[in-house]
């Protein structure tokens, strides 16, 4: 009854968010993460997102990346990654894509204090366009509390900085639920917000399903 609860709550926001900003479509972005552990230090990182402006209509941006995850020990690890981003800013109408490749680095930093969970991640990123580079540093702070043995609820925070012209460039709030389906499969609901330099205000909600893996041979 909790579970069922939390969720109705949770659409409420949303929906609510949507009526109170109403120069804002309300979109969605459909993720999918999968991990694969292939050794007790590396993992394989997959990602894909597909995020709309509507619903299901007008995808705003495509966004596919895949890398490689090594863990120094149980607090710290690091990953390196590529990325590749297809993107139509424009809405309503079909302004055509703009491709967008990423060299993706991240230091993240893992440990628990009572019943919740921390998650500094420390990302740079190296945007390669057709016929411009440029750089940005991102960091993410993410907790995480269980609600029963199957469902917990996160929240996160993180800041966008360039390298070149205004050091700010946004700023990205999430909240929500997720649900263990197996030991394999986890479930994503939660509510997306993007603050960008400039006064511009995005609301989404995002859909998702984590598949991990272990491909260690047991001896």
């Amino acid at each position: 009854m909790k579970k069922i609860t939390l969720i109705i709550l949770l659409f409420i926001s949303f929906h609510t968010i949507a009526q109170s900003n109403p120069e804002n479509k309300l979109g969605v972005w459909y993720a999918y993460g999968g991990s694969h552990k292939v050794s007790e230090r590396i993992s394989l990182k997959t990602q894909a997102q597909f995020r709309f402006f509507d619903i299901a209509n007008d995808l705003q941006q495509l966004m596919l990346r895949a890398g490689a995850n090594y863990k120094i020990n149980n607090t710290f690890s690091a990953y390196v990654g590529y990325a590749f981003f297809n993107t139509d800013a424009t809405f309503d109408v079909d302004g055509g894509g703009v491709n967008e490749h990423r060299i993706v680095e991240d230091l993240n930093i893992n440990y628990s204090h009572s019943k919740f969970g921390f998650a500094h991640r420390f990302r740079f990123e190296q945007r390669l366009f057709e016929t411009d580079t440029k750089h940005w540093f991102r960091y993410q702070l993410g907790i995480n509390h269980p609600i029963s043995d199957s469902l917990s609820a996160y929240v996160y925070d993180e800041v966008f900085l360039n390298f070149d012209g205004n050091t700010y460039s946004q700023n990205w709030f999430g909240i929500g639920l997720k649900h263990k389906f197996s030991n394999t499969i986890n479930l994503q609901l939660g509510y997306h917000n993007i603050s960008l330099n400039g006064g511009a205000n995005f609301n989404r909600i995002v859909a998702g399903i984590a598949i991990s893996t272990n491909h260690i041979k047991k001896k």
